[in-house]
């Protein structure tokens, strides 16, 4: 039980809770952006038919797709956790609030969980087992020649 317990603490960490979040809303915002990057049409139409200009529809596919990779490398996670948590916030707003809460209506359940989510990077950062940790400790331990 011991063994177990001394396990247990070493996973007690908030940058194992943030990879374990950027991983998971990574790969989904990775998808989901690419969809709508291989579809920008269909999805800017879609767009267009609840009056979001065409070009929102590019930033919000490039966003979501190139945020999923920060998001995964651990880049940047602070500021892609405010671009994707405002555009869930949107997405709740204008597409799924309307059908309520349930994933099954099409409601805003998921797309709430990943703005929570999209949040909870903003609280944390990367953590220290991101790209983001390495360089800025690289940058503290290589001393600047002048």
């Amino acid at each position: 039980m011991n063994k177990i317990n001394q396990f247990m603490s070493r996973l007690d960490s908030p940058s194992f809770a943030s990879l374990f979040i950027r991983i998971a809303i990574g790969l989904v915002f990775i998808n989901s952006g690419w969809f709508k990057v291989a579809n920008i049409e269909v999805i800017s139409g879609f767009f267009g038919m609840m009056g979001i200009p065409a070009f929102l529809t590019y930033f919000v596919a490039y966003a979501e797709f190139i945020g999923g990779i920060l998001y995964i490398l651990g880049l940047f996670v602070k500021y892609v956790g405010v671009i994707t948590g405002v555009i869930m916030l949107v997405a709740i707003l204008k597409v799924h609030l309307p059908n309520g809460y349930h994933l099954a209506n099409n409601g805003y359940e998921y797309v709430l969980v990943l703005m929570l989510c999209s949040m909870a990077m903003v609280t944390l950062g990367a953590g220290k087992y991101s790209l983001e940790y390495l360089l800025k400790r690289r940058k503290e331990v290589s001393p600047i020649q002048e």
